[in-house]
This record gives structure tokens, sequence and C-alpha cells, in this order.
């Protein structure tokens, strides 16, 4: 029996990986150090076995907080980060003080304590690519204050291995999807918007192509890389499905009923990646493999949203109303 400690794990990808883990390894405890801002729920842990999943509210970038959290654990899976590229480019100050700090700080705790950290980073610190995919040893070219910091954290996982031999690893992700999305993201928030019949706003022309991984799946790929892979490498987990950001809204709309008049085009993000693409072959070496495709996962998905207002209702209903207004300029009906 072990205990994992997840930090961010009352987040969309964290609390995926929280449940998958504790349902692949019954014998194993999970131990939640999250800080519980807009994004991070406690309703993301909901129906799990508290005698096995302990929540602790706590930073990061709070030293005496983590190594509290750390104490009596045997490995360190990394979650926690502020995201959304959007909010970056409003207060990337955030983001360093997360993304870089907190995760130095955590380096350090897990170096002291003698555990492996497991850093779970984005394909978006490559930046973007015309053709192909990137691989392990593509080198790191962000775009975003968003894409930045999470190099920036990358880079002092890597430095503290190389340095001072700590067991510490990267796994880098394509978009994920699935259910407890915050609504700030493409896909929850398109189908929010379709639910309720407001307008669905698309950056650009809406071109942009992205490689979406199914939420389980990647939580699947994470426990594979947290038991097999090797100190000081960096793991790749692409989607099997890549599609252009308009195809996705489209698909959204027929499965809600809604036709095309709700896209709303809108200006472009400042710094907009084109297009992200990820070559999982040596996560798959260590023996993981999607099983979700996308036409699958997005109806999935959809039907989750509409079954689960009750998750999403007061997020609609709070603050995110203001942030949505400011950032797209219109209001939610």
């Amino acid at each position: 029996m072990s205990t994992v400690l997840v930090t961010g794990g009352a987040g969309f990808i964290g609390s995926a990986y929280v449940h998958h883990h504790l349902e692949r390894h019954p014998g194993d405890s999970v131990r939640v150090l999250d800080k519980l801002t807009y994004a991070g729920r406690r309703e993301n842990l909901a129906g799990l076995d508290e005698a096995r999943c302990e929540l602790i509210v706590g930073d990061i970038a709070d030293r005496d907080a983590v190594s509290a959290a750390l104490d009596g654990c045997d490995a360190l899976v990394n979650f926690a980060a502020e995201t959304h590229v959007d909010r970056s480019i409003e207060t990337p100050g955030e983001f360093i003080q997360t993304d870089v700090f907190g995760t130095y700080v955590l380096l350090e705790a897990a170096r002291d304590a003698g555990v492996r950290h497991l850093q779970v980073s984005t394909d978006e610190v490559y930046g973007s690519i015309e053709d192909g995919s990137f691989t392990e040893s593509s080198p790191l070219d962000p775009s975003s204050p968003y894409s930045a910091s999470k190099a920036g954290g990358d880079l002092l996982v890597g430095a503290f291995q190389h340095t001072y031999g700590a067991d510490a690893l990267i796994v880098r992700a394509s978009n994920n999807y699935g259910p407890r999305q915050y609504p700030e993201k493409l896909i929850p928030l398109c189908v929010l918007n379709a639910l309720a019949g407001d307008p669905l706003p698309v950056y650009g022309d809406g071109m942009q192509v992205r490689n979406w991984l199914w939420v389980e799946d990647f939580a699947a790929a994470i426990d594979i890389v947290l038991e097999r892979g090797e100190a000081g490498e960096v793991y790749n987990v692409g989607g099997p499905d890549e599609l252009a950001n308009i195809e996705v809204v489209r698909r959204i709309l027929e499965l809600t009923g809604r036709d095309e008049s709700l896209i709303d085009y809108v200006t472009d993000r400042p710094g907009h990646d084109r297009r992200y693409s990820l070559s999982a072959e040596k996560t798959i070496g260590l023996g993981w493999g999607a099983e979700v495709r996308f036409d699958a996962g997005i109806e999935r998905t959809v039907a989750w949203y509409r079954e689960n207002e009750a998750w999403w209702a007061p997020i609609r209903s709070g603050d995110y109303r203001a942030y949505y207004e400011r950032q797209y300029g219109s209001a939610l009906g």
C-alpha cells in the first residue's frame, strides 16, 4: 500500500487522476493538496472514500504546507497550476508564482523526502507546429505567459534531476477534455452555451488545430509513467484525434440540437498558436494506449454536462459571468 500526494487534485485533470488511481489501485490512498481557486472544487472529489482520499487546502508555493502534506507519502504528482492562456495574458504574475516558484517548492520538498516527483505539463511549451508532431526532443518555444511559466517549471525539473539526482520526470499532454472541466475552456464553454442557447464564441477563423485527449486516457498514462518512467525523462501523451476548433464547435452544436447561427466569431487571442500535435510513441512504449476516440468522448462529455447541472449551475451564476463578459464583450443569457 502506498500514498500519493496529488497537488492540484481538485481540478479537472487532477481529480480525474485521483478517481482513476483509487479505482485501479484499491490498496492505495491519495492525499490531495489544492488551493481551491476558482477551478479547484471539492465537488470534483465527491463520491470518493474519505478514508482513502484526504483533501488538504493549501498552496504549493507554501513550503510548510507542502512539507506537511508530503509527510508519509511515497510519490508526488503535480497538477497544481494556473492553466488558462487568456487569464495568463491578463495576470501573468500569478502564473509565474504557481507554475514556476510552486514547482521549485515541490521539487525541494520531494528531494528532501526522497520521493519521486512527476511533473504534469503541456504540449504548449513547444509552441506551434505547422506539420508533423512534437517529440520529447523538440525544443521548447512557448508563446504565452502560461506556456512560458509551464516551460519554466519543466526546466527546473530537469535541472533538479541533473544537478541533484532528483527522482523527477515530466509528462506532457495534448488538449484534455471530459467531465468536470471548468467552462473557461473551449469544449465545456461551448457545451454549456449551446445548452442555454447562448452564442458560442470562436476565436479568429476557428481553424486552430488541437490534438484531443480524453481525460481518463491521460490519467491512465500518468499512472503508467509514474510507475515505469525513468528519472530525468520526458513523456509526451498525444490524443488520437486532431481537429480544428471550428469542427469541435460544430460537433457540439449537432449533439445539443443547435444550429450554426449560434457561432460568434470573435477577435483572436493575442499570439494564438495555430496548431499543436504530440507524438505519443515513447509513452506507448511503456504500455499505454488511448482507448477513447473523439466522437465517442465528445458524446460522453456533452451527456455529462447535460446530466450534471448541479455541478455547473453555480459556476455560470457566479464570478464566471463577469469574467465571460470581460473576455468576450457579451453577457451570458
